[in-house]
C-alpha cells in the first residue's frame, strides 16, 4: 500500500479516542485526513480491531515516547493475532495545558485537578510546586477530564490535557507547558492491513517482531549479529514476554532501512534462518530524517557486484 489515502474514496481511520487527544493531532498529519471519517476508540488494542475486522482503513496508534519509552499495549497487540502492516509514522511534540472551570482565575484557587494517570505522571511535579493543595481526580482520558469543565456540575476546579481539545472546544486555558519534560515526544504509527509496501524514500525505517529462538548463550548476540555485520543500526530494541511463560520473550525493533534495500533484506533472509516466525511489520518513511552510515562493502552496489559474481561462478562450474 503505497498511501492508505488511496483504499477508499472517504476512508476511515480509528485512533485511540475520544476527540481531542494526542492520537488525534498525530492522525491529523496524514494526508488526507480531512476527507475522512474518524473513528476514536477506548483502547489500542480496540483500535486495531477495528482494522482487523474490516471496519476502519487504518488506526493511529502511540508506540513509543521519548520519556517512558516503547507503549506495551501497542507492541503487545501488533505483535500478535492477524497480521498487521506500518504504513506511516508520526511525532507529537507532548505539552500539557491547565483548563479550567468558569471562574478560577489563578492557580491559589485550585483544589482539585484532573487527568489521565499517565497526564498526571508526567505533570505531577509542577502541580506539586504550583497547585500544592490540589487534588489529583483520576479520569478516564486527558480530553474527558476537559469536557468535563463544561458540565455545570463539575466536582473539580482544572483540568490537564492536549492543547487540541482545550482549543477545539474553547476551554479556559490558565497555564500552558504544565509537562515536567520539555520536549518530551511520542512516536505513533498508522497501521492498516498488510498491502504494498511503501516505496523507498532513503530515509525510512523497518519495524519487525523477532521471537527469541530456543535460549542459549550468545541467542541475543545470534539475532542482533545479523544487523550488525550488515551495517543496519536499530533505533529501538524491546523485549516482551509472549505469555507462554516464564523466559519466553520476543524482541520489538525498529531498524533503519527498507525492504527493498539489499542490506535490509538480507538482513531479514539471515533472521529467518536463526528464528522462522520473525514478523515483518513493515518498512516505512521515517518521521525524522535518518542518515544511515555504512561502509561500502553494505552498499547497493557492493551487493549488485557480489551477486553478479556469484551468478558469474554458477554459469561457470554449473552450480555451487
Amino acid at each position: 500500500m503505497s498511501d492508505v489515502t488511496e483504499l477508499d474514496a472517504r476512508p476511515t481511520y480509528a485512533f485511540l479516542g475520544p476527540a481531542g487527544t494526542f492520537t488525534e493531532a498525530a492522525l491529523l498529519q496524514v494526508p488526507g485526513a480531512a476527507n475522512a471519517d474518524f473513528l476514536p476508540c477506548s483502547s489500542v488494542n480496540a483500535a486495531l480491531t477495528k482494522v482487523r475486522e474490516g471496519k476502519a482503513t487504518a488506526a493511529m496508534v502511540p508506540i513509543e515516547n521519548s520519556v517512558e519509552g516503547g507503549v506495551s499495549a501497542t507492541l503487545d497487540a501488533i505483535a500478535n493475532g492477524t497480521k498487521l502492516q506500518i504504513v506511516r509514522e508520526a511525532l507529537v511534540p507532548i505539552t500539557f495545558v491547565l483548563t479550567v472551570r468558569p471562574g478560577i482565575t489563578e492557580l491559589s484557587q485550585i483544589r482539585s485537578i484532573s487527568t489521565h494517570s499517565h497526564a498526571w505522571a508526567q505533570c505531577r511535579y509542577w502541580a506539586e510546586m504550583n497547585t500544592p493543595n490540589a487534588e489529583f481526580i483520576p479520569a478516564s482520558s486527558t480530553a474527558a477530564a476537559a469536557m468535563g469543565l463544561l458540565d455545570a456540575d463539575v466536582t473539580y476546579d482544572a483540568a490537564i490535557s492536549s492543547p487540541l481539545v482545550a482549543q477545539q472546544n474553547s476551554l479556559n486555558v490558565l497555564q500552558t507547558g504544565v509537562e515536567d519534560n520539555t520536549g518530551a515526544v511520542t512516536r505513533f504509527v498508522l497501521v492498516s492491513l498488510p498491502g504494498t509496501v511503501p516505496p523507498v524514500t532513503g530515509s525510512d525505517k523497518t519495524t519487525l517482531v523477532i521471537p527469541l529462538p530456543e535460549d542459549h548463550p550468545g541467542a541475543l548476540m545470534d539475532i542482533l549479529d545479523q544487523f550488525a555485520s550488515r551495517g543496519v543500526n536499530l533505533t529501538r530494541i524491546e523485549s516482551r514476554p509472549t505469555g507462554e511463560g516464564l523466559g519466553n520473550y520476543f524482541f520489538s525493533v525498529d531498524a533503519e532501512g527498507h525492504i527493498h534495500e539489499s542490506r535490509m533484506s538480507d538482513a531479514l533472509m539471515g533472521l529467518h534462518r536463526i528464528t522462522p516466525d520473525i514478523r515483518f511489520l513493515g518498512s516505512y518513511p521515517a518521521a525524522e530524517q535518518l542518515s544511515p552510515n555504512y561502509g561500502r562493502h553494505n552498499s547497493e552496489e557492493a551487493y549488485r557486484e557480489a551477486r553478479a559474481w556469484v551468478d558469474g561462478l554458477r554459469g561457470i562450474t554449473g552450480g555451487l
